[in-house]
């Protein structure tokens, strides 16, 4: 599908590699903006889908995307001008490092969904190995960008494999970033934990954690899975 309609905007995804799928979804939908983020960074944009929902759900006047591939890039624009909040979204086609020596900022609100496979086997197709291997955007990397841009109250909000969430905290913890929130997320009750979608401030509390059940049944899907995308899909 090279379109895709939500109930306050409009997504082309033809050009992406990575289209659109639950793992955003989930991350757009639950990272948390009840503190009011002025300013908010997205790592590794794609399609624009995560800065668009962040857009939707909050005031932030300043919304930043970062995109290396050409053609992400130029969609991801594309995406922005046509969405009611255009004048709230900005896509910067650079490498994190690029970004990083180019801008002095800090942000209350960094959310990114990374590259997952850090498996050897690669396809021929160039854009889709970016989008999809971690080699293309390593945890180091993405946690040295939270170093240098989040503000002392901000929140840095990822979604990763259940197995690597471990991994992920303690890379954190190296900065000094405390979970504050985690999600579990199993595709139907009898399956394994798929992902993990973690909160990061710099404040150390008690960590809320949940799990999320996506379906009871293939396209039966849970109370609290529709609860958290009502407001996107536009059949739910």
């Amino acid at each position: 599908m090279s379109e895709f309609k939500f109930k306050q905007f409009t997504i082309n995804q033809d050009r992406c590699a990575m289209k659109i799928g639950t793992d955003s979804m989930l991350l757009g939908a639950w990272t948390s903006v009840n503190h009011n983020p002025f300013n908010v960074l997205d790592i590794g944009t794609g399609t624009g889908i995560l800065s668009l929902m962040i857009a939707q759900r909050s005031h932030a006047e300043q919304i930043e995307a970062i995109e290396i591939d050409d053609d992400a890039f130029e969609q991801c624009v594309e995406n922005f001008e046509q969405s009611p909040w255009n004048d709230r979204l900005f896509c910067f086609h650079a490498s994190l490092f690029e970004y990083i020596e180019a801008v002095d900022e800090k942000f209350d609100l960094i959310i990114c969904n990374p590259p997952f496979y850090s498996e050897d086997y690669k396809t021929q197709n160039k854009s889709r190995n970016l989008a999809r291997f971690s080699d293309a955007m390593p945890l180091e990397h993405i946690i040295f960008a939270v170093i240098n841009f989040l503000s002392e109250n901000g929140k840095f909000s990822i979604i990763v494999p259940y197995k690597e969430e471990e991994i992920v905290i303690e890379e954190a913890s190296l900065i000094k970033l405390f979970p504050n929130r985690i999600l579990h997320v199993k595709g139907n009750p009898n399956s394994e934990k798929k992902r993990s979608l973690i909160e990061f401030s710099y404040k150390k509390n008690k960590v809320n954690t949940e799990v999320l059940v996506i379906e009871t049944e293939r396209h039966q899907y849970t109370q609290d899975y529709i609860n958290l995308t009502k407001d996107f899909y536009l059949k739910m």
